[in-house]
Formats: structure tokens, sequence, C-alpha cells
């Protein structure tokens, strides 16, 4: 995707908006912050050399990047949208500055640049693709572009930690923001814009207090926030936590690295997933899938620290079950969000990846007080069995 071929693929698409554009912008996107994923616990534990200073941190930043993330629409309707997305890529950049000072408060500016910068692109390009995909193709657009990014969550996490392991602190930082360089070098040339027809009709306040409010209303939303905030939480805490796992057994940070990138190995299944959707219908897959979850986080949480590398396998296993929400999940929300509204509801939609790096490292700060790192996964499997059930429960089985 990113080598320089003499046709390259993206060429004749270069001027239509269709859901190849999305995805190589989107796999662009992950490998610049794929690389540092697992460098940045791993260089936070050796600042704070505690699981729970780590988590104590994350829960703060956290909280502030809840803050930015719902007065993101505030942006997009004021400044347009392109800048907006450029403002995203361009934090991505200052926020590996902020990593590259190796310090706890330039770990803290890394963290919240990184938040920012994430949420940005995030939200502005589910904009996009909202405004040009069509309902009926989501779920094979979806299962494309996370894909397409395979590449980069299976080489990156692990490249990061070997470069900050051999080469030096600074060197995963630089490669990230060249990454992200060429993803606005390709955002601009793609020249994407917002769809005309869809700017018609009212719009809601950008109050951000106003958009949650609205958000909460609709039982849809609400329940599209709860699968993506829960696939969402097994993420951060395999991303932050395998690798300390890996580290404080005695593993190696290389371990940790290499856990991350087999996880996202799995995001290859996406296609597979996406058909297996398609095929038994978003809520028999979802809630099943979410039960399949919490099995592996219990094999991982009763193997803990005494049996790491068991524990491992059972994140793994549960990354391959994880990778089925990553394809089908943001279709419940984008076929729930009515069009005139998409910004603010978008917004609200994304505080689900804020508040599951928020409310784990919280309550992860307060069991391992008291209990050893299997702990927290337990407690994880007991939020997926309870999300398995709601889903069974509300989502439409016609969905």
């Amino acid at each position: 995707m990113i080598n320089q071929v003499r046709h390259p693929i993206w060429i004749s698409s270069a001027k239509r908006p269709t859901a190849r554009v999305f995805a190589i912008l989107f796999g662009i996107e992950s490998m610049a912050r794929a690389i540092i994923t697992s460098v940045v616990p791993i260089q936070t534990y050796d600042l704070l050399q505690s699981e729970r200073s780590v988590s104590i941190l994350y829960t703060i930043m956290s909280m502030l990047g809840l803050i930015v993330t719902l007065s993101i629409p505030l942006l997009i309707v004021r400044i347009p949208r392109r800048w907006v997305y450029t403002a995203g890529a361009v934090s991505l950049m200052l926020g590996c500055g902020a990593f590259a000072l190796d310090t706890v408060p330039g770990q803290a500016a890394g963290l919240f640049l990184r938040t920012f910068g994430a949420g940005t692109l995030s939200i502005t390009l589910s904009l996009y693709i909202m405004d040009h995909i069509k309902r009926g193709e989501l779920v094979r657009a979806e299962s494309v572009r996370m894909a397409t990014a395979t590449v980069a969550w299976t080489a990156g996490p692990f490249l990061g930690v070997f470069l900050y392991s051999t080469i030096g602190m600074i060197a995963p930082f630089l490669l990230s923001i060249g990454f992200s360089l060429l993803l606005l070098t390709l955002f601009w040339y793609f020249r994407l814009s917002d769809n005309p027809a869809l700017q018609k009709g009212p719009s809601r306040a950008a109050n951000p207090i106003a958009n949650v409010r609205r958000f909460i209303a609709q039982p849809r939303l609400r329940l599209a926030w709860l699968i993506a905030f829960s696939r969402s939480c097994y993420w951060s805490t395999f991303f932050v936590y395998g690798p300390i796992l890996m580290v404080a057994t005695g593993q190696g940070k290389l371990a940790g690295g290499l856990l991350v990138s087999l996880g996202n190995l799995f995001l290859l299944g996406s296609i597979l997933w996406g058909k297996v959707g398609m095929a038994k219908g978003l809520m028999r897959t979802i809630s099943g899938v979410f039960l399949l979850l919490a099995t592996a986080l219990a094999g991982a949480g009763l193997a803990g620290e005494t049996h790491p590398m068991i524990a491992a396998i059972m994140l793994l296993a549960g990354a391959f079950f994880c990778v089925a929400l990553d394809t089908l999940a943001s279709t419940t929300f984008i076929r729930a969000v009515h069009p005139h509204e998409r910004a603010q509801m978008t917004s609200v939609y994304r505080t689900y990846l804020d508040f599951s790096e928020l409310l784990p490292a919280f309550f992860y700060s307060i069991i391992l007080t008291f209990f050893g790192l299997g702990a927290i996964f337990i407690a994880l499997g007991t939020l997926m069995v309870f999300t398995a059930i709601v889903v069974w429960r509300y989502l439409p089985r016609g969905l």
C-alpha cells in the first residue's frame, strides 16, 4: 500500500471518494498510530515503574480527551472539515514530539495530543464515509477498510518496539511522524469534500450538552455506543496491559510488541467476519462474539501472571473475536443515525473511545491495588457478558 510502484492502484480513484480511497487513508493513519501503540505504554511503564501509576495517568488524560472529543463538532461547524482533518494529523505529529521528550509531562502531553488527533481523524473520516458510501454497501466497505489496516496493525506494534529497543527511543516516533505526513499528502491529493446533497435540511445545535441529550434520547444510538464501547475496552486493555504483562513477567519488551502485532494479524479475518455478519445477521453474530470474547478473557484472567504465555494465547484468541466487532459494530451506528445530525451524533458516538480508556483505567487502578493483572481480564469479561445479553435483547433482528 505504501510502497512506491510504477502505477499505484489508487491513481485511477484519486478524484472520486470510493471505499478504496477511505481504506487507503485509514490504512496509513493506522500505521502512524500503530507504530507507537505498544511503545507508549512500555515507555510510560519505564518512566513510572508501576502498573497502577500507568492506569492513573491514562485515566487523567482520557478525561481531558473526552472533553475535547465532545467539542469537535464546534470546530466542524466553524471550520471546513478538511482543515479539521488536517489538524488531527498535525496533532499526531506533535504528540510524537512530546513522547520523544521521554519525561512524565511529555508523556501526558503526548497522550492528550494523540487522543485529540485520533478523535478528529476518526470523526471526520466517518462523516466522509457516511456522505459517500451507500447504506447497503456499508458492511462490505467496512470489512475492506479493516482489512486494509491489517498490515499497519500487524507490523506496526512490533516494528515500533523493535526500533525503541534496538535503535533508540526517538526512532519509532520519527517514523510515525513520517506516516502522518504521508497521510496529509494523500488526503489533500484525494480532495475529499462534503456531499452537497446532504448539507440541506434542519441541523441540530452544536452545543455538546444538547448533543449528548439528543444522543441518549435515541435507543438505537445508545445500543450502538455500548457495543462500540465494550469492544474498544478490549482493545485498550489489550494494547496497554498486554505489553505490560509481558514486561512485568520478564518476557521482555519485544514480546510485548509481538503480542500486539499478532493480535492485529487477525484483522485479515475482517472480510470473513463481514460475510458471517451478512449471512447470520448482526444481532446473532455480535451477541455470540461477545460471549466468546468473555470466555477468552476468563481464560486470560485465570492464567494471569503465573502463566503469562497461556494468558497471552487467550488474549490472542480474544483479539480474533474482537475483529468481528471491529468489522460489524460501526454498522449499527451508521444505520441508526439521521443524516442531518451526523456530525453532532458522531462526536458523541466517538466518545466510546475516550470512555474505553478512561473507565477501564480508573477501575483497573483500584483492582490492581488489591489483585494482580489477571483480575482486570476477569472484570472485563463480565462487561462482555453484559453486552452480549443487551445485544441479544434489544438489537433488531432485521438489522
